[in-house]
């Protein structure tokens, strides 16, 4: 069998705790490496005797006189001198984060008493031998303290004093981070009963009269320092529990007390008597009321007992063939506090260079402000080691994109006696992250296509960030990709793009705009999509074609491409007319497209430029500097008129053009759909002033007004609000009555 002296639960310190053998029997020990060798040193003065007297602490069983006795009765060490050095660098460097670590075994009882200031945890373990006392409490290492002190003393960051927690055998004295004083009651199998106290400074053992209450075990009390005080108060040992080791597989106990509403007898010699009374019916009901009326009373009555205090049972350590669905969302909503049930889940073990349990799940709607929280660390997963949990502020268990996963995670390979500052650091928690991310996208990937889409509603901006964010798994995540599709005019994945393309179709094609209109294949609506396509340079062999870029040709047949270069070569006037002429300020070419169908023209990027969706997002970017070099450069690139050699505006503008080079309508014309161009390819429009007079002139001569016709100019009204004639005298009614039949 294994002996063990815990590290405290949280703040408690120290919890010796251990498998015991059968009951009654005794056990063989494998010591743990904590011994603390120390000198002895003669008895202290009475003076020092006294003082201590009136610092006396309680134990149960003990009064003051008797503690005086066993006092003057205990054996006195000293520490050795390294260890008092020792002890001011593990209190004021070593362990900064009071909540120290333990890992319990069989049961716990912690009690708080807030009249003595004392704090006792009380354990089933084997307990331990005087010469374990001497041995484990009183020296720090076998190898002596010379090298741990040296190790303190050249160690050039915090790092590499947290790596020293645990080789040392240093753990017990973290104690005296919230005690003035501790004291160890213990009880082993193979000898008696004794209590072992210290101050820090030196510590003393003595056999204890109470012989052997403990039966067997360990009690560590600590009389907490005044800033510590705090911990002897119910809720925060409760919570403390309840957050480092609610699924430690043996029950911890606090000594509590609650308030119950009881029955006690009424006392009849102070009960009130009877009213006199002469009416001799009345006299007889009330005789019989009193009768029956109830020799008891209901009080409120403060009661004690040990209240358990880690009943939840970690339903991951167990096969997930023999858990419920039930089971499963209930520890979700135990877990996470969501009324809600999840969406998905996983529970698996992993095997390999680090062995670990864990259940993931996926919450049915995103949780609120997850995107203003981005990047930052969050409390979704758990870690726990042998069930004792260690932290959940991790900003690398999860990646961002995936920060919505909740859920647990288990190793018994994790170090326990490393600080959770460093553990984040620790390469098996690099190796434990990439095979839950894997597992948690496998799990997406296999849910039904019901689930998915409810997926999909909820955190496809998550997916798509990941394509962008996390190139190790990107493959991974176009597959979970969807997008609206222009044929079906649902999402469709990429895989089932690629079934539907036509035999010689060798682009994906696609278009982002902010509205169904004039989409083409698949559509991209959000502001992240386009920027996640450009994160992917294929999906099975077929590349990425934005439709408002160039490159774009839907031409695969031979005589289509005769077709085309027909097309080219009769509407050449007009292309060259357009760039070199009519809109040489505008755009940097003008060409024949293969991509439109209804509109005379469209305005597209070259290759690698932006888009109109692109384009809008960087001017909507709060966060980019208005004379960043970049966004001027993209946002002044001229782009390239397509037109559209079938649509009759544009055989009209051949035809104008062919005519009189020089035509002054035909060039309004062309300025007219290069504007509505821009507009509908999604770009901004500049020049809006002159776009809105160029519209006006077109329904001056649509309605047949002329084009120099001014503006009626505004009748002269006095402030008074009484019309004037051109004398500026008042106009009477008739005069007004007039003017108005004239109009």
């Amino acid at each position: 069998m294994k002996q063990c002296i815990y590290l405290i639960v949280g703040l408690f310190v120290l919890i010796g705790c251990t498998k015991a053998n059968e009951a009654g029997g005794s056990d063989d020990v494998e010591t743990v490496d904590l011994d603390l060798g120390a000198s002895r040193e003669g008895s202290r003065t009475d003076d020092e005797v006294v003082k201590r007297e009136e610092e006396a602490i309680k134990l149960d069983g003990l009064n003051v006189a008797q503690l005086r006795e066993l006092r003057e009765k205990s054996e006195k060490f000293n520490f050795q001198t390294e260890v008092n050095r020792m002890m001011k660098l593990i209190i004021n460097s070593l362990y900064r984060n009071k909540e120290v670590n333990t890992q319990p075994d069989l049961n716990i009882k912690i009690r708080a008493d807030k009249d003595t200031g004392m704090l006792h945890i009380t354990d089933t373990g084997i307990g331990m031998t005087k010469q374990d006392l001497i041995s484990n409490l009183g020296t720090i290492a076998k190898s002596g303290t010379a090298e741990f002190l040296s190790k303190m003393q050249n160690a050039e960051s915090a790092t590499d004093l947290n790596d020293m927690i645990g080789q040392f055998g240093v753990g017990f004295y973290s104690a005296f981070l919230v005690a003035d004083k501790v004291i160890v009651t213990t009880k082993n199998n193979d000898d008696k009963q004794y209590i072992w106290e210290s101050d820090s400074s030196s510590f003393s053992i003595v056999e204890d009269p109470r012989e052997d209450s403990l039966k067997r075990g360990t009690t560590v009390s600590l009389e907490l320092k005044p800033e510590a005080k705090d911990f002897l108060d119910h809720d925060t040992v409760r919570n403390l529990v309840k957050k480092y080791s609610q699924f430690i597989n043996f029950p911890i106990y606090l000594w509590t007390s609650h308030t119950e509403t009881v029955e006690e007898p009424v006392d009849e010699e102070t009960a009130e008597e009877k009213p006199e009374t002469t009416d001799e019916d009345d006299a007889a009901v009330e005789e019989e009321k009193e009768e029956e009326k109830s020799k008891t009373k209901k009080v409120d009555k403060t009661v004690w007992d040990w209240e358990i205090l880690n009943n939840s049972k970690p339903i991951w350590t167990r096969k997930p063939a023999e858990v419920e669905d039930k089971e499963y969302d209930e520890f979700y909503q135990a877990l996470t506090k969501d009324s809600k049930p999840p969406l998905a889940k996983i529970h698996f073990v992993a095997e390999g260079e680090v062995t670990f349990k864990s259940l993931l799940y996926v919450p049915t709607a995103q949780p609120s402000e997850s995107f203003n929280k981005y990047g930052t660390k969050t409390d979704n997963i758990k870690l726990y080691v042998r069930r004792v949990f260690i932290t959940d502020e991790f900003n690398d268990m999860m990646p961002s994109y995936l920060n919505f996963v909740r859920g647990v995670v288990d190793s018994d390979d994790l170090p326990l006696n490393v600080s959770r500052e460093t553990l984040q650091q620790h390469k098996l928690i690099k190796v434990i992250k990439k095979k839950l991310v894997r597992k948690v996208l496998d799990m997406l990937k296999k849910l039904p296509q019901e689930d998915y889409d409810k997926f999909w509603k909820e955190f496809s901006t998550n997916i798509k960030l990941g394509v962008i964010e996390d190139p190790a798994n990107r493959t991974r995540l176009t597959k979970l990709l969807q997008f609206l599709s222009s044929n079906s005019g649902k999402l469709t994945g990429l895989a089932d793009y690629v079934s539907r393309m036509k035999p010689k179709q060798e682009k994906i094609y696609y278009i982002a705009g902010s509205s169904k209109e004039g989409s083409s294949e698949i559509t991209f609506f959000e502001a992240v999509d386009e920027y996640t396509i450009s994160a992917i340079p294929e999906y099975e062999g077929k590349k990425f074609q934005n439709v408002a870029k160039e490159g774009f040709s839907l031409t695969e047949s031979e005589g289509g491409k005769e077709q085309l270069e027909q097309l080219k070569s009769t509407f050449e006037p007009l292309t060259k007319w357009l760039a070199d002429d009519a809109l040489k300020d505008q755009i940097a070419k003008a060409t024949i497209s293969e991509r439109l169908s209804d509109s005379p023209c469209a305005l597209v990027a070259s290759m690698f430029g932006w888009t109109g969706n692109m384009e809008r997002l960087a001017v909507s970017n709060a966060h980019q500097k208005s004379d960043d070099p970049q966004r001027s450069y993209y946002l002044n690139q001229k782009k390239t008129l397509e037109i559209n050699p079938r649509h009759p505006l544009m055989r009209e503008l051949l035809k104008r053009i062919n005519d009189d080079a020089s035509d002054p309508t035909a060039k309004d014309m062309a300025l007219m759909m290069f504007r509505t161009a821009t507009l509908r390819s999604g770009y901004m429009l500049r020049e809006t002033a002159d776009f809105a007079q160029s519209i006006e002139a077109m329904m001056r001569k649509t309605l047949g007004v002329s084009l120099d016709e001014p503006v009626e100019e505004e009748e002269d009204i006095p402030e008074d609000g009484i019309p004037e004639d051109e004398n500026g005298d008042i106009k009477d009614d008739d005069e007004r009555e007039e003017e108005h039949d004239e109009l």
